[in-house]
């Protein structure tokens, strides 16, 4: 059976109490560091985002004795840089860890299983169904939404967002090089800033959702979860049902 197949549907315990904490190690150390240290990225991005589209009012005294602003850009320059060289390291880790840190970057729409799964999670989340199935790694949806939301959005933000880099850097610059098509999609660099911000809101939106899903399933679905991005273990609580 896939390491990351359903390993128990409680709903066909039918109420029986069954004395189980099953534990799996599903989080290798270096997909628990890229976590942490993007959920620490995402957090300054996202405030010096803000700050920067919607930028506070000016200091008082003489001008050459701030640089809020650029402090600011600063901060989300650089934590916006170690993001992506923390993304692409997780995504090299895809062919060197285990099934687990491959969820990111795929999703398997071709197999039944996962819709019905989906549909099942679906009716979870809407409190229609009382019991949740039990996954070693990421639920069906939590899979297509991580994938389609996360990792297209952190794309997407990372591309923008180092073509927009590119414009101070000059034209000559490795960022010019690397990131200037984006320009070719999108000719009006305003464009460009305003698709980065609204990236921004989905990405924030994302993370509260995330955050409330995750904590809603250690409450509720009888299985670790934050404890899991923190010792990499995965444990299923069936003493209760």
């Amino acid at each position: 059976m896939d390491d990351l197949a359903k390993i128990a549907d409680i709903s066909e315990l039918k109420g029986e109490v069954v004395v189980a904490r099953r534990t799996v190690y599903v989080y290798q150390a270096p997909v628990r560091i890229w976590h942490w240290v993007n959920a620490a990225c995402m957090t300054v991005l996202f405030i010096t985002g803000y700050l920067i589209a919607s930028p506070p009012g000016s200091l008082g005294g003489e001008a050459s004795a701030h640089y809020q602003m650029g402090y600011i850009r600063f901060a989300h320059f650089a934590a916006g840089q170690t993001m992506a060289v923390f993304f692409l390291m997780r995504f090299v880790w895809v062919f060197l860890g285990n099934p687990a840190s491959k969820q990111l970057f795929w999703v398997p729409v071709w197999k039944k299983n996962f819709w019905d799964g989906l549909w099942n999670e679906a009716k979870w989340y809407a409190f229609a169904v009382k019991f949740p199935r039990q996954y070693v790694g990421h639920n069906p949806l939590a899979h297509l939404m991580m994938f389609f939301v996360f990792t297209l959005g952190t794309i997407f933000m990372i591309c923008t967002g180092f073509a927009l880099y590119s414009q101070g850097a000059g034209e000559g610059s490795i960022w010019a090089k690397l990131f200037g098509w984006v320009f070719l999609i999108f000719p009006n660099s305003q464009d460009v800033h305003t698709y980065h911000h609204l990236g921004l809101w989905v990405l924030c939106i994302f993370a509260a959702i995330h955050v409330y899903a995750a904590v809603r399933e250690d409450i509720m679905s009888r299985q670790s979860m934050i404890s899991s991005m923190i010792s990499g273990e995965r444990q299923f609580r069936d003493d209760k049902v």
